[in-house]
């Protein structure tokens, strides 16, 4: 069977992703022509067709689909070997860990700070990331941990549950549902949400209240998009949207023109520290050892804790 180059494989993704060969050379920075010749070549290789290709459009065959889901964990442990090696020929040893802004920034600071403690521990170094990168950056080597919040994309990660809260309702303080004790998804499965856009159809269910009725998984909510906590309380505050956020989000941000109501039957909003799948790394289990006791500690404190989640070692 004839060896496929990663090469190859780069440009059949991004044409996979623009579903059209002009775009796609335009982000590979090259000429069309190259760049579909490349393609021919990579299905000979294959023996197989991984476009349809018309006039009009250019879809993914069923093979493509395979190849393109394949690829992406080819890629990304590529890029990250790259990254790795690059980063340890840098200098001192340095542990990175990534979370969002707003995420558990308590449970971040104490665990920075319990874990630089340790006798002998490697430097840490905190990037924080936009919405729905943190995953994606430990995958391809930017950074070993993330402290990652529901719901959790596992592929090619391992994770470990640290904590876990009720998510609340948050609406304007006019809203007809803000006269009632509790509510359930349902009673605002139809109203404006916020929107972020790079979510994917989980997270859309997730922030809607909809993973939990399959009847209405997938829908797309109507409302303005969003790129930070701050815009979505705005568009609560301004009547435009409805929200799901965290109880300590609530806690954190009382306002005269937004009330918080329990949801009944939501989800919980929930923090897991997650690293490359296979990772074989002492101290990074020592900052997973850490996190789990920081995040103990937290609970102690009066927090509420979630449902567990699957449990691996670094070690």
């Amino acid at each position: 069977m004839a060896e496929v180059e990663l090469r190859e494989l780069r440009y059949f993704r991004v044409v996979a992703e623009e579903l059209n060969f002009s775009r796609a050379a335009i982000r590979l920075g090259m000429t069309q022509p190259p760049l579909s010749r490349a393609i021919r070549l990579l299905e000979r290789r294959l023996d197989t067709a991984l476009f349809e290709r018309d006039s009009h459009r250019v879809a993914l065959t069923a093979a493509g689909e395979v190849l393109l889901a394949e690829s992406r964990s080819v890629l990304d442990a590529a890029d990250a070997a790259v990254r790795r090696t690059r980063r340890a020929a840098a200098g001192p040893p340095t542990l990175v860990v990534t979370a969002k802004p707003c995420v558990a920034t308590d449970l971040l600071r104490d665990l920075v700070a319990a874990y630089r403690a340790l006798p002998a521990a490697p430097m840490v170094e905190v990037v924080v990331g936009g919405f729905g990168e943190q995953a994606d950056m430990v995958r391809d080597g930017r950074a070993d941990a993330a402290l990652l919040s529901a719901p959790y994309d596992v592929q090619g990660l391992e994770l470990e549950h640290l904590m876990g809260e009720p998510r609340v309702a948050a609406l304007p303080r006019v809203h007809p549902l803000a006269a009632r004790e509790t509510l359930t998804c349902a009673d605002f499965a139809d109203l404006p949400m916020p929107r972020w856009p790079t979510a994917s159809v989980v997270e859309r269910d997730y922030w809607a209240g909809r993973d939990r009725a399959p009847n209405r998984a997938g829908e797309r909510a109507r409302g303005p998009l969003v790129h930070d906590n701050a815009q979505v309380l705005e568009c609560v505050a301004l009547e435009q949207a409805v929200a799901l956020v965290s109880a300590s989000l609530a806690d954190r941000n009382p306002r005269p023109d937004i009330v918080y109501r329990p949801v009944s039957d939501a989800s919980p909003f929930t923090i897991a520290i997650a690293w490359r799948q296979g990772a074989r790394n002492p101290w990074l289990a020592r900052l997973v050892d850490v996190a789990t006791k920081v995040a103990a500690e937290t609970e102690a404190r009066g927090l509420d804790m979630g449902a567990g989640l699957p449990v691996g070692r670094p070690g």
